[in-house]
C-alpha cells in the first residue's frame, strides 16, 4: 500500500526534519505563503509529502540566491504552468472524442471579422460573410 502524496500526515517537527530545516522556518514560509500546509482540527499544521518536496525546492532556490519573493513568484508560475498543461490534456482528449475529423471542417471570415464554421459543400453567403475560406490541414 502506497502513501498518498497529498495526504497531510506529517506534523511540523517531522516535516522540518524531512526537509532539513528548522520548524520556525516552516512557520515563516507558511506566513509568507510559500508552502501552506493543511490544518488539523486543533489548528496544528499537517504537511504532505508534496509539501515536504516543495520545502526542499524552496531551500534549493534559496541556496542559489533567489529571494523569498522570487521563490514565491517561481512557485506561482510553476503552478500556473501545471494547470495549463492539465487543461491542454483535457482539451486534447475532448478533441480526440469528436466524431467529425478536424480536417473536414471549413471556416469562413465574416464581415465583422468573426470566424464561422460552414458545413462541407456550403459556400459563405456574399453579404454576411466574406469569401475568405480556411481549411485546417493537420498540424500546420
Amino acid at each position: 500500500m502506497a502513501i498518498d502524496f497529498d495526504q497531510p500526515i506529517f506534523v511540523i517537527s517531522v516535516a522540518a526534519e524531512l526537509a532539513d530545516m528548522h520548524p520556525q522556518t516552516l512557520r515563516q514560509y507558511d506566513r509568507l505563503g510559500l508552502v501552506s500546509p493543511s490544518r488539523a482540527p486543533g489548528k496544528s499544521r499537517r504537511y504532505s509529502q508534496r509539501d515536504v518536496n516543495m520545502l526542499r525546492e524552496v531551500q534549493r532556490l534559496s541556496h542559489e540566491g533567489v529571494s523569498l519573493e522570487g521563490i514565491k513568484r517561481i512557485l506561482q508560475l510553476e503552478n500556473q504552468v501545471a494547470a495549463l498543461q492539465r487543461r491542454v490534456i483535457e482539451l486534447t482528449e475532448a478533441l480526440g472524442r469528436r466524431r467529425e475529423p478536424l480536417d473536414s471542417r471549413i471556416f469562413a471570415a465574416g464581415t465583422a471579422g468573426d470566424v464561422v464554421s460552414l458545413a462541407r459543400g456550403k459556400r459563405p453567403r456574399a453579404r454576411s460573410q466574406a469569401l475568405v475560406v480556411w481549411r485546417p490541414r493537420g498540424n500546420e
